[in-house]
């Protein structure tokens, strides 16, 4: 497990250090002080990694400090299959597959994990004739390609499938055998309880995710989860890219449940939904709802149990287009809307003054009571990290009637390119994923 260390090297711990100690001035008068540590232990973390590779021509996981987890991570729908045995009932990603978008693909088979999570027992007779099942089934695979965690989501309609009520004994069975097949490897579960799969059941009573109806609901789940499960999972995980779960399936419908409104609709065929408030409604239920149920563990489970429960984003690391103050600020504003949309409310317990200012009332507002709940209610906070962007500030399209998220951020994102450069800053595209990674951070 080597490979050449890339630019990643250039970096130097001076860079990082100086970095990451902005970041904790801006934050250490909003963070209380145990979740203050765990920041400056990320980061410390992270220095720590650039100076043990910095001028190596090799690495291994031998480089990298005791504790550190390699791992995987995975969604029900993606990797499950047996969409609809034993019990289970749509989700909304079952319908949106199902409705053609995709060009007949579905997850109704997958990867067939449910089926192909551990190596299957034989006997002599038929390892002899040949016909034994494959041995090297997934729980073995990533013992052999070493990882020691694996982040997996809980199909809310197998475990529920009415969304609310009784739990379907079949899915149950299911997730208690993959977590301790896990534990029995020797790979820590970590669990995330929604990736875009509400059940169809909700979403057909009440509109899921934009009625506050929801936070019951998903309080409800959350709480068989933990009391199923809690004693064997110590890393829960609400949401997984919750704004991207958002813009894409109430703003554009390139997802699940595929609201939008025109001209706002990536298929160009929006039938339901209002892309100028959803995904602000969504959203806001989203937080209410994760509270809700951080609030449930860690008064009723986690001195017990011994557990942790955080949030997940999916982020780009932003970088001025120019060196110009207008496009400057506009990159803060892209951080405010993209992260700080949630990660706000989370640390702070609002919404960004700049969102407050673009979006007016259509962004809904916590009470006193909802923001001290909101705040605070998170262990860690995890980011999916892919590219890097370049913001330029674009104040016309503020003057769009209606307007949508993308309109209210004021800004235009422009890929950064490989082997091009933008007017101040003339660098590869994968330095800037580095850089942006650690700059995130």
């Amino acid at each position: 497990m080597s490979g050449n260390i890339g630019p990643c090297a250039f970096l130097r711990e001076t860079q990082i250090g100086n970095l990451l100690c902005l970041r904790e001035r801006t934050t250490r008068d909003h963070l209380g002080e145990k979740m203050l540590k765990k920041v400056r232990l990320l980061k410390l973390l992270v220095v720590s990694l650039v100076v043990a590779v910095s001028g190596a021509d090799k690495y291994s996981r031998h480089d990298f400090p005791p504790g550190f987890v390699f791992g995987a991570g995975t969604s029900a729908y993606q990797v499950e299959g047996a969409a609809d045995q034993d019990g289970r009932t749509p989700s909304i990603f079952d319908t949106f597959a199902h409705s053609g978008i995709m060009d007949g693909a579905t997850g109704d088979v997958a990867c067939d994990q449910y089926h192909k999570y551990k190596v299957l027992r034989t006997t002599l007779s038929q390892w002899f004739m040949l016909i034994r099942p494959q041995l090297q089934e997934d729980v073995q695979l990533m013992v052999e390609t070493g990882l020691n965690g694996y982040r997996f989501s809980i199909s809310w309609s197998r475990l529920i499938p009415n969304g609310r009520g009784s739990i379907n004994p079949k899915g149950l069975q299911y997730y208690n055998n993959l977590i301790d097949e896990l534990i029995r490897k020797g790979i820590q579960p970590h669990v995330t309880l929604h990736h875009v799969d509400l059940p169809q059941a909700l979403e057909d009573e009440y509109g899921g995710w934009i009625d506050q109806k929801i936070v019951k609901d998903f309080t409800d789940y959350a709480d068989v989860c933990f009391r199923m499960f809690g004693d064997r999972v110590k890393y829960w995980t609400t949401f997984n890219e919750a704004n991207v779960f958002v813009l894409a399936g109430y703003n554009i419908g390139f997802l699940p449940p595929m609201h939008c409104s025109f001209p706002f609709g990536y298929y160009h065929n929006c039938s339901k939904g209002n892309s100028s408030t959803e995904p602000y409604l969504a959203a806001h239920n989203i937080l209410l709802s994760h509270a809700s149920a951080a609030r449930l563990y860690k008064k009723t489970y986690q001195d017990k149990q011994k557990g942790f429960i955080g949030f997940n984003l999916f982020s780009y690391w932003f970088i001025p287009f120019t060196n110009k103050t207008e496009d400057v600020i506009a990159t803060q504003r892209a951080n405010d809307f993209y992260v700080g949309w949630f990660a706000d409310p989370l640390v702070y317990g609002d919404y960004p003054d700049v969102m407050k200012k673009n979006v007016g009332s259509r962004l809904p507002s916590f009470t006193t009571h909802e923001s001290k709940r909101i705040k605070g209610s998170i262990d860690f906070f995890g980011i999916n990290f892919y590219s890097v962007l370049h913001i330029k500030d674009n104040p016309e399209i503020l003057k769009m009637d209606p307007r949508d998220y993308n309109a209210d951020t004021a800004v235009e994102m422009i890929f950064v390119q490989d082997d091009t450069s933008s007017p101040s800053v003339e660098v590869r595209v994968y330095l800037w994923v580095c850089i942006g990674l650690f700059a995130l951070l």
